[in-house]
């Protein structure tokens, strides 16, 4: 395949829920040569007004690279409109909805999906924060043929990740992108070519649900390290929430400890930092937003707000 031929684009680049993008694997197709015909979005209703508030980067670069960018409530129905472009190969890359077969077959090569994790691990809409919530040592991208069923198509490249333990969602996403966007340029030659053929999937597949907002909320009854991963997890959204004495605040960074020094739930300040005993070990917020304040300091919230 020659790098003129059309590639359609489907998706935002937002890796994992409440993140931002500066669209690594665009710009990775736009500077080695690919043409990209249309940048593709789902736009489901209850979505318009938030995407109002928080404009798509894809959007951005759809209108200051000259691509059309198409908003579809159905593939189904767009099949026609898609056809238009002669493209002969997809890239998907967090779109969000499930693609049907009659829209894959649109296109000679399909659709590749760049899947930020180790499939058939965390098959779903959440890998990267399923990655950091159960305290992983490794992760990483495939590179998938798209099917229709979720996640499960055959695999043309894998890419391993070590972890710190201390990587943030939004760390992570921008890593694993940049890694997918890299990858994806290397290999397409050869997909295009057929030297580079894709082989089923390994393993037994794990599968993550979405993340909900009932999971904000703090529950001290959790260890101290399971409530640090959650807060790391849940960063943007859907955020990690609690109250000291009768004041809201949002936890934006922690770190843990084993040590106890009161009943659960309990703040306390140690060592001027503001810490909450947990089920097992303290939970020593590093950074949080007081409500109708901006982000601060775990010290510099105890200097106005002594325990």
């Amino acid at each position: 395949m020659k790098k003129s031929e059309t590639i359609l684009f489907f998706g935002n680049e937002r890796l994992a829920t409440g993140v931002s993008t500066d669209t690594p694997i665009l710009k990775a197709l736009v500077l080695n040569g690919y043409k990209v015909g249309a940048i593709i979005v789902p736009l489901p209703p209850q979505l318009k007004s938030s995407r109002k508030k928080r404009p798509l980067e894809v959007a951005e670069f759809a209108q200051a690279n000259n691509i059309p960018l198409i908003e579809l409530k159905s593939l189904k129905e767009s099949a026609n409109e898609l056809t238009q472009f002669n493209a002969s190969a997809g890239v998907l890359a967090s779109f969000g909805k499930m693609v049907p077969q009659e829209i894959i077959n649109l296109f000679p090569y399909g659709i590749i999906n760049i899947h930020p994790s180790l499939l058939p691990l965390h098959r779903g809409p959440i890998p990267i924060e399923a990655t950091i919530l159960e305290g992983s040592t490794e992760t990483g991208v495939s590179l998938m043929q798209l099917v229709s069923q979720m996640d499960a198509g055959p695999i043309f490249d894998q890419t391993r990740v070590k972890l710190n333990g201390t990587e943030s969602k939004q760390e992570l996403a921008d890593k694993l992108g940049s890694i997918g966007a890299k990858r994806l340029t290397t290999l397409l030659p050869g997909i295009f070519d057929g030297s580079l053929q894709s082989k089923p999937q390994n393993g037994s597949a794990t599968y993550d649900k979405r993340l909900g907002g009932y999971q904000s909320i703090l529950d001290y009854n959790l260890p101290a390290e399971t409530l640090e991963r959650q807060i790391r997890a849940f960063l943007g959204w859907p955020r990690s929430k609690t109250t000291i004495g009768d004041l809201p605040v949002i936890v934006t960074k922690a770190h843990s400890t084993n040590e106890r020094t009161g009943s659960i739930g309990v703040f306390d300040s140690i060592n001027n930092q503001l810490a909450v005993n947990t089920s097992k070990g303290l939970l020593i917020i590093d950074r949080l937003i007081p409500s109708s304040a901006n982000e601060m300091s775990g010290s510099d919230f105890l200097l106005g707000h002594p325990l």
